[in-house]
C-alpha cells in the first residue's frame, strides 16, 4: 500500500504553502519530514489525509485517493491537540474507536493495554483536563493508534513531552511500526528522525531540499566530523586545508573536514602534539547537512 505524493502544489492565495512535492512512501516503512515552522510539513500532511485539497497534483495510497471509505485504516495524530477537555479518556477514546469501525468491547480492550504499557491505567476515569500535558498527549496517541491503522501520521509527536515520556513513545511507534503499519512523521528534533527512519524528506519553504534514504543523504553530502580531546590548543587548525568549519569545546575541538582523507591527514599532524584523550571521525549530522542545504540551523 504506497503512498504516492505526484507534483503537489498548495497555495493560498498568493502564497505557495508546498511546492511541487514528489514523493512516494513504500509501506511499512517510516518516513521522516523535517523543516522550520512554516516549511509545509503539516499542509503536506492535511493534504494527505483529504482535508485539504492540492491545488496541483494527485496524492494515492494504494493506487486510490483518501476518502471516507479509506479513514477506518488511517491514523493521524495533529500537532494542536484536539481532545474535548470535559470528557473521561474512557468515554472519548471508545467513542473515537467506534466512528472508526471498532466495536465497544474490542475498543476497551484496546485501551486497557495502552494505558497499562504507559503506566496511566488510573486516568482512565478522568478528564481530559485533570490530566498533565504530556499524559494528553499520550492519550492522544492512544487516539490516533488504538483502531490499529495501516496508515499512521504522526504531526510532531515527541514535543513537549519530557524525556523518559518521548523514549516510552518512540519506542511504542517503533512496536506499530515493526506490526506492519506505514509510518510519516514531523519534528523538530533532527536526532528522533535519525534514530526512527529510513527514508527522509528535509523541508524548506515549501519546497523538498533534500530527500532520499538516510545513508544516501549522509554519503552524498561528502563531509565527516571529527571531534579531538587533548590538552592542547588546536585552533590553529581552523586553517589546515580541508577543514571547513572549527568549533572549540571545554575538552577539545569539533571539525567539519572535507573527507576521510583530510581526517587522516589531521590525525597524522595532531598526534604528534602528544597524548589524545580522543580522536573521533563521525558522519555529518543530519544538522549539518540542513545548515548546509537551507543556509541556517534548524532550531
Amino acid at each position: 500500500m504506497t503512498l504516492s505524493i505526484q507534483k503537489v502544489t498548495k497555495r493560498f492565495g498568493k502564497f505557495t504553502a508546498v511546492d511541487d512535492l514528489s514523493i512516494t512512501i513504500p509501506e511499512k516503512e517510516m518516513f521522516g519530514f523535517l523543516g522550520a515552522n512554516g516549511a509545509g510539513k503539516t499542509t503536506t500532511f492535511r493534504m494527505i489525509l483529504g482535508l485539504l485539497d492540492p491545488s496541483y497534483g494527485a496524492i494515492t495510497w494504494n493506487g486510490k485517493e483518501i476518502n471516507y471509505s479509506t479513514s477506518p485504516y488511517i491514523g493521524y495524530l495533529p500537532e494542536e491537540r484536539g481532545l474535548y477537555p470535559k470528557l473521561k479518556v474512557k468515554d472519548q477514546i471508545v467513542y473515537l474507536a467506534r466512528l472508526r469501525g471498532m466495536s465497544k468491547q474490542n475498543a476497551e480492550k484496546e485501551l486497557d493495554y495502552w494505558l497499562q504499557r504507559f503506566n496511566v491505567p488510573e486516568n482512565a476515569s478522568k478528564k481530559i483536563e485533570e490530566l498533565s500535558k504530556g499524559n494528553q498527549q499520550k492519550i492522544q496517541f492512544i487516539a490516533s493508534v488504538i483502531h490499529k491503522p495501516k496508515l499512521l501520521i504522526l504531526d510532531e509527536p515527541f514535543s513537549g513531552l519530557d524525556p523518559v515520556n518521548v523514549e516510552q513513545l518512540k519506542a511504542a511507534v517503533q512496536d506499530i511500526k515493526d506490526s506492519g503499519t506505514t509510518i510519516v512523521f514531523s519534528s523538530h528534533r533532527m536526532e528522533h528522525v535519525e534514530e526512527l527512519c529510513e527514508n527522509l524528506c528535509i523541508m524548506h519553504q515549501g519546497k523538498p531540499v533534500v530527500h532520499g534514504s538516510l545513508k544516501d543523504i549522509k554519503r552524498s553530502f561528502g563531509k565527516k566530523n571529527v571531534t579531538i580531546h587533548a590538552d592542547f590548543d588546536f585552533t590553529y587548525l581552523e586553517k589546515f586545508t580541508g577543514v571547513v568549519r572549527l568549533k572549540k569545546t571545554t575538552e577539545g575541538v569539533q571539525l567539519q573536514v572535507e573527507s576521510e582523507q583530510i581526517a587522516e591527514e589531521l590525525f597524522k599532524e595532531v598526534v604528534q602534539k602528544g597524548f589524545l584523550r580522543k580522536f573521533e571521525l563521525e558522519e555529518p549530522s543530519l544538522n549539518d547537512i540542513f545548515i548546509e542545504k537551507v543556509g541556517t540551523s534548524y532550531e
